[in-house]
């Protein structure tokens, strides 16, 4: 897998650099993680901070075009960053996995939801008690 750096610029009011790229690769099209990888290596960034936006390889080709976003703070990623995009790009990492609101809302929802079974067996031990 070989990667072409096509177009580079800062963006600073977004404070992250956007990066254009062509990925020339034998075999199947690489995945999302495999394109990350090697992107990281090229442009020497922490791998919280690289958000690969888009990929796309023409049918027939070993060419994949693709746009991706090195920020300079987790923060600032996580503010800017759509929600899907972060999905795509985190949900395979067990460290450093951005967080996302949906996540954090399901997890509160399955503890509720754990929390009120609870309470029914415990209503029913009692009354199965006073009979």
């Amino acid at each position: 897998m070989e990667i072409e750096i096509t177009k580079e610029a800062d963006n600073r009011l977004l404070m992250r650099k956007e990066v254009f790229f062509r990925l020339k690769h034998d075999g199947a099209s690489p995945g999302r993680g495999e394109v990350r990888n090697a992107l990281i290596k090229e442009l020497r960034c922490t791998q919280n901070l690289l958000v690969v936006d888009r990929l796309k390889t023409e049918f027939g080709k070993k060419e994949t075009v693709g746009y991706a976003k090195a920020y300079e703070s987790e923060d600032r990623l996580r503010a800017v960053e759509r929600e899907h995009i972060l999905k795509r790009n985190f949900s395979g990492l067990g460290e450093g996995k951005v967080e996302t609101a949906d996540a954090k809302v399901a997890e509160t929802a399955d503890a509720k939801v754990t929390e009120k079974e609870d309470a029914k067996v415990t209503e029913t031990e009692v009354a199965k008690e006073g009979e």
